[in-house]
Parts: C-alpha cells; sequence; structure tokens
C-alpha cells in the first residue's frame, strides 16, 4: 500500500534519511515511510522524530522496492510525503 501511495506522490516527496529528517524539523512533512531491511540506527532515529512531531509513521518490507517506488535505480531507507 504505501509503495503506491509513494509512487503517485513522487513530484511531493523526500528521499533519504537526512534529508526526511530536515524535512520533519522544517515542517514540510505528513507522512514518512521507512524500510524494515534499512540501517536501524537511522531508520528509528525518523520514527522517533515521527512519533514526536505527530507525523504518520509506515514501515514498508524492502529498501529496494521503495526506492523503485521513487523512481531511482538504487533502495531508499527512508521516503517522506510533503504536506
Amino acid at each position: 500500500m504505501s509503495y503506491e501511495k509513494v509512487a503517485k506522490a513522487k513530484p511531493d516527496i523526500v528521499i533519504g534519511t537526512k534529508q526526511t529528517l530536515k524535512a520533519m524539523k522544517n515542517g514540510e512533512v505528513n507522512h514518512v515511510i521507512t524500510a524494515e531491511d534499512a540501517d536501524q540506527f537511522m531508520t528509528t532515529k525518523v520514527a522517533k522524530l515521527a512519533a514526536q512531531l505527530n507525523i504518520r509513521h509506515s514501515n514498508v518490507d524492502s529498501m529496494k522496492e521503495l526506492g523503485n517506488a521513487c523512481g531511482i535505480d538504487v533502495g531508499a531507507a527512508t521516503v517522506a510525503i510533503k504536506q
């Protein structure tokens, strides 16, 4: 389900953990998606900040599929959908 949501929101997404954290802190995001097979150290930061800021958070199984949904050739650990 989240893969399709990311694909539909393509013009309004932020790809990557650092960029996602920055966009979250700037109040630009209403939903974040993290891949379960990504480095937990990085995705935990995103999940914790999402909880603190009351931003919806979802998990998907695969970095590779999340990257494909974003239209990139590499895996994506974290993706944010802008408001």
